[in-house]
């Protein structure tokens, strides 16, 4: 079975179960600072989890892509992947978990579906703790479709909550997951969810409490389920591979790499695929993320250093070009389902090249400057930040190296050198990607309403050529970056605020209609048309100002905003700037 087979029958089964496709959002969250990237594929419906009504519906699913790099450290292995589908259904206050847990168990099993065997499966569910109960229900529904209490494990928040922890806020509640077994011997008779043996392959969370800042959980608006299949893990197992760099999409990567090696070890062969695969999604993304030193573009670069750093490691030549046929070969077996890669594929290739070709220049320099300043086994902040601003060694990378040879690094000290030199969020300067959920608070609303007046006033006063590049909202600020050739005036600056604070006075009501993508169209919204958007769409208009394709929340009239002041306007990268503004 390929990933475009196990795809389609995920997709074609809860069809069948009446729900509606949705396109995979983008890998960069839209109007989110709690994450650089889309992580799952819940992550880009948080909307309407909180209560909003999807155009396409309350039953939906989809091929979700996801970037994780919280565990990249973990890329070597057999298991961890940057970049991989999630393959997703949901219920927006619809069916609950009888449905969810039989339909799980029924596409897993079913010989007209996965024909999994139902002996080699075991589950976990919620253990229950001070703040909520035992998931009872999940646990005896799962008794019900013949699963012996022994492969029942009840676990705690870490396991069995998302999200993982109960740490963050926004929508969240118990999950129940679903492990099969890979091992040569027949399954125990009990689950022990710690033997690596049992390989998770589904999960299915049941939200239904919003957990709020001071930490205390309240009733969702609507309960939603919410399910998760990871695409290249299932295939794996499906296929009996030990691992997922075995199933046909990864396995001509790796092919590839050791077909250039002179020294071929698997754990670098993996790095190489993994982080090229990532680094060429991200880049072929609406945004088009190059390599650079900030924010996602920090990500690119860390990903394409790395591997290009494993590729000497296991001997590929230096004047081998390696990041130009893996190009091909993703393009080739994802092209037909992500068109993006076929769109920007030359652009991809460019950029890499570019990447490779300066970190070639300055690689060997900075591996004998890291020799040097590690004589005495230790490097320090400073040294690390200087390995990093001169030699474009990444964090990551000088830790690694350190590891390699048995010592550690001082990254805070890393930390407070780098933010005296880059604006960059914390979060990105040391790659320490945390999970999260928008912040859907009412100054974050306000943002959000406010950032539909910036991109029409922009619009107006610069042209239309003005597209919207992405956003970042948080409660103390908004962050938009967008299409335009050169640094605005300050007439310019000032003329857009004057605008925007005039349709704030106006205090024009905010509302939206559900409509198709040519009837967006011809009303004029504004949006990226392309893949990004299902068969309907929600178009909000504020008065008759400004009409564009979102998703919301909004506020319910501009007057409620406050008074608009852009702090900063900068560039970004070529032809694209930022503008930085606050409500006061």
């Amino acid at each position: 079975m390929t990933i475009d087979q196990i795809r389609k029958k995920y997709l074609d089964f809860f069809a069948s179960k009446g729900h509606a496709v949705i396109p995979s959002a983008s890998l960069i969250p839209e109007n989110d600072s709690s994450v650089l990237f889309t992580m799952a594929g819940m992550h880009p419906l948080v909307p309407f989890l909180m209560g909003e009504s999807h155009p396409a519906g309350r039953r939906l699913m989809d091929a979700q892509k996801c970037i994780r790099t919280g565990d990249i450290d973990e890329v070597g292995d057999k298991s961890h992947l940057t970049f991989f589908e999630m393959m997703g259904n949901w219920s927006l206050g619809d069916y609950w978990k009888k449905e969810a847990i039989a339909w799980s168990f029924e596409f897993l099993t079913s010989v007209a579906w996965l024909n999994l065997d139902k002996n080699k499966l075991a589950v976990s569910v919620f253990a229950g703790d001070e703040d909520s109960p035992f998931d009872e229900e999940s646990y005896n529904l799962w008794v019900e479709q013949g699963i012996s209490r022994e492969r029942i494990a009840k676990l705690g928040k870490d396991d069995n909550w998302w999200p993982a922890g109960g740490k963050s806020t926004g929508p969240q509640g118990p999950d129940t997951e679903v492990f099969y077994w890979i091992g040569n011997s027949e399954a125990p008779a009990e689950f022990d969810a710690n033997d690596e043996q049992w390989v998770e392959i589904w999960n299915n969370v049941f939200m239904q409490s919003e957990r709020t800042k001071d930490g205390h959980y309240i009733p969702l608006k609507q309960t939603n389920v919410d399910t998760g299949l990871g695409l290249e893990r299932t295939l794996a197992v499906i296929e009996g591979k030990d691992s997922v760099f075995e199933i046909y999409e990864l396995k001509v990567l790796i092919d590839f790499i050791k077909s250039q090696a002179g020294d071929y070890n698997d754990r670098s062969a993996r790095i190489i695929v993994d982080h090229l695969r990532a680094a060429i999604f991200i880049m072929a993304d609406d945004l088009g993320i190059a390599p650079s030193n900030l924010g996602q573009g920090y990500v690119v670069r860390k990903l394409v250093r790395r591997a290009i750093r494993h590729a000497k490691k296991i001997g590929i030549e230096t004047e081998v070009d390696v990041t130009t046929p893996i190009v091909e070969l993703v393009v080739e077996n994802f092209g037909q389902t992500y068109p993006e890669l076929l769109k920007n594929k030359q652009i991809i290739i460019n950029e890499l090249n570019k990447e490779e070709a300066s970190f070639e220049k300055t690689l060997e320099n900075g591996i004998k400057e890291f020799e040097k300043l590690s004589k005495d086994k230790t490097i320090s902040g400073s040294q690390a930040f200087y390995l990093y601003s001169t030699y474009g060694f990444p964090l990551e990378m000088t830790k690694e190296l350190a590891g390699e040879q048995g010592f550690s690094v001082d990254e805070q000290e890393f930390k407070q050198e780098f933010e005296k030199h880059q604006e960059l969020s914390h979060t990105a300067s040391v790659g320490m990607f945390k999970g999260g959920l928008v912040d859907h608070s009412q100054q974050v609303v306000k943002y959000h309403t406010a950032t539909h007046l910036l991109h029409q006033a922009l619009r107006d006063v610069l042209g239309n050529h003005v597209e919207q590049r992405g956003s970042n909202l948080t409660a103390e600020r908004l962050r938009f970056d967008f299409v335009h050739p050169q640094k605005m005036t300050t007439a310019e600056v000032q003329k857009v605020e004057d605008i925007v604070n005039q349709k704030i006075r106006e205090d024009l009501p905010v509302s939206f209609e559900e409509m198709t993508v040519d009837q967006a169209k011809a009303a004029g919204a504004i949006g990226l048309f392309g893949d990004k958007y299902g068969a309907r769409v929600k178009v909000y208009s504020v008065g008759d100002y400004s009409k564009e394709i979102c998703g919301g929340p909004h506020v319910e009239h501009t007057g409620m905003m406050g008074h608009f002041q852009i702090t900063k306007e900068e560039a970004v990268s070529a032809g694209i700037r930022r503008i930085k503004a606050v409500l006061a």
